[in-house]
């Protein structure tokens, strides 16, 4: 293949994904984590309990020029993600050539995690950016101590330590790499560079102080708190999950790298053993953490960093492959990408949402927040002006004060502001609410993200609720994507007291995905503490189908619940006859009526009619 060919190529498929990851970028809904660095902009500073600065300073400045809405909020990270490709041509064409390079940008940009980079105003975005800067500004000072690739390598290392936490094993990395090179070896006795890493360290000053302040609450969220640091048997599954992500035959071709990399170690060619010091690191290094850390989380990018710097040299090898497997490798990789676009492209249709619901598919991060934006501007609409939102966790608050651009909505206390590292940052802000005592008397619009706890630990979190509001009264009932998201509206008056909590339901015949036919009985149980369900509705695709024989002994649901002597005939039953119905999915679900006048819509479950 020709250079101007490749050149052509690269450039075309760089243009076609901007255009892409622009509409996703506009269409998306905001993910989670994305809604509360938005919320860090609104508040300027060094640090913050999650991360350095910079996340929070690009979205301010995507706001300042282009408004509160989520596309201001990305399009800086969308312009770094861009970047990204060209600083991987440059430093391939440096080592192997101009049609290397060119090769290796193409490569880059079919890598579906980092082809799609800058879509989300993540902190990973910038940290790659600095990480590629920094590879590039060691290529020229393994050859020639320049002044301008010292600068270079000062202004990498310090976005990086503004980015994230993350970065320093990057930093790690790099000082590995640099002790395989002889050359590097020669280079660590240069002054001027230790210039430039000074420069760089000092930008790690504002995270220190921070942490200093409040007792080591990020390095202890980073390092302890969100890792068990024991051994577990999920880090098996990183090479599949990696060979996944980065897609198989360019695993394959990476990993090959990787080992040329050894093999070469000790060869003229310096980028070798540079890359297998940093890959090393950056990659093996997380495939040994993956059996200590975190395996709640999201962390499959992790390793993105040590997958682009093996990018670099991956032309030098693929051009001994055959023209099949080239070409197979390029096809797969396309594929891979378009994959991971339709995806993104389907979260951003509801009707595709609601058919992705059933499954593990379903992205509960980009769903659900533009109804309940939606439901919440109404709700005010209808209550008086000093009406105070407060929401039960920081992430729904967060994306609250991104739809009704607004920095004031308060959170109460809940697990998932902890096990997400914000409890302290939303203490500090002086957003974590105690309750009502901190509302004063005024009107309350108090928005609860009901799917944010597991259903085992529900009765818990609405007693929570009670104590913490001095009362609860009949919730707004909100479904989305048929109740794999759900939320409550309760509008807080002075007079609302008693602790009634919201109902809790559950359908245990026919079970989820269930085949039924004909006439089918519906079984399950309701229940609301402090109150009485006065009636079960059993609803079908929407329409009411049904009303449940309500009253059946259920002690064992009671004792689970740890309702001891209350009244255990909370069971229900029903038939239901499927006589002329169409075949194929459909939605079952229930509604509970209280006799304090609730009416509320529990979450749907699919069941295949024959």
């Amino acid at each position: 293949m020709g250079l101007s060919s490749l050149r052509v190529k690269f450039l075309v498929a760089w243009a076609l994904l901007l255009l892409v990851k622009l509409w996703l970028a506009l269409s998306l809904q905001p993910f989670g984590d994305e809604a509360f660095y938005a919320l860090e902009s609104r508040r300027l500073a060094w640090a913050y309990s999650d991360l350095p600065g910079l996340t929070a300073w690009l979205i301010r400045l995507g706001t300042e020029l282009g408004g509160q809405n989520i596309f201001a909020v990305r399009l800086p990270f969308l312009l770094l993600g861009a970047a990204l490709p060209w600083l991987v041509v440059r430093i391939a064409r440096r080592w192997f050539g101009d049609e290397a390079g060119w090769q290796a940008g193409l490569l880059a940009l079919l890598m579906p995690l980092a082809g799609l980079m800058g879509v989300l105003a993540l902190p990973d975005v910038p940290m790659l950016f600095a990480t590629l800067l920094c590879l590039d500004a060691f290529a020229v000072l393994l050859r020639r101590v320049a002044p301008g690739a010292l600068l270079q390598l000062a202004l990498g290392l310090m976005i990086g330590a503004f980015s994230h936490y993350r970065f320093a094993l990057v930093v790690v990395a790099g000082a590995v790499g640099l002790l395989c090179v002889p050359r590097g070896r020669e280079l660590l006795r240069e002054p001027r560079l230790w210039l430039a890493v000074a420069v760089g360290a000092a930008a790690w000053w504002p995270l220190l102080a921070w942490n200093q302040a409040h007792s080591g609450a990020g390095l202890a969220f980073q390092l302890v708190d969100r890792h068990p640091w024991n051994p577990h048997l999920q880090g098996l599954w990183w090479p599949l999950v990696q060979a996944v992500v980065v897609t198989p035959l360019l695993f394959v071709l990476l990993l090959a790298v990787l080992r040329e990399a050894w093999r070469r170690r000790r060869g003229p060619h310096e980028a070798w053993p540079l890359l297998g010091g940093v890959a090393s690191v950056s990659v093996l290094g997380y495939l040994a953490l993956g059996f200590f850390a975190d395996s709640e989380r999201v962390s499959f990018h992790w390793p993105l960093a040590g997958w682009l710097a093996l990018v670099c040299a991956a032309p030098a090898l693929l051009g001994h492959w055959r023209p099949a497997w080239r070409r197979a490798l390029h096809g797969l990789t396309t594929v891979g990408l378009l994959a991971m676009v339709a995806y993104l492209a389907l979260l951003t249709q509801p009707a595709a949402r609601a058919q992705l619901a059933s499954g593990p598919a379903y992205a509960d991060n980009f769903s659900g927040w533009e109804d309940i934006a939606h439901e919440v501007r109404a709700a005010l609409a209808a209550m008086p002006p000093d009406t105070r939102v407060v929401a039960d966790n920081f992430m729904l608050g967060a994306q609250l004060s991104l739809a009704l651009d607004r920095g004031d909505i308060p959170v109460l206390d809940h697990p998932l502001n902890r096990k997400h590292g914000r409890a302290v940052q939303l203490a500090d802000w002086g957003l974590l609410s105690a309750g009502r005592s901190d509302w004063g008397p005024g009107p309350i619009l108090l928005v609860v993200e009901d799917t944010a706890r597991p259903l085992k630990l529900r009765l818990q979190g609405y007693r929570d609720l009670c104590r913490q509001a001095g009362g609860l009264p009949p919730p707004q009932v909100l479904n989305v994507d048929h109740g794999r998201k759900r939320f409550l509206l309760f509008r807080i008056t002075a007079s609302s007291a008693g602790c009634v909590t919201p109902a809790l339901a559950w359908i245990q015949t026919p079970g989820p995905g269930e085949r039924v036919s004909g006439q089918f009985p519906v079984k399950g149980w309701a229940l609301k503490q402090g109150a009485a369900v006065s009636l079960v509705e059993v609803f079908l695709d929407g329409r009411r189908v049904a009303v449940a024989d309500y009253g059946q002994p259920r002690p064992d649901v009671i004792d689970y619940w740890g309702l001891h002597g209350s009244d255990p005939d909370v069971g229900f039953s029903a038939r239901l006859d499927l006589t002329g119905h169409a075949p194929g999915t459909a939605w079952l679900g229930l509604v509970v009526r209280g006799d304090d006048g609730s009416v509320e819509a529990w979450p749907e479950q699919p069941v295949r009619i024959e």
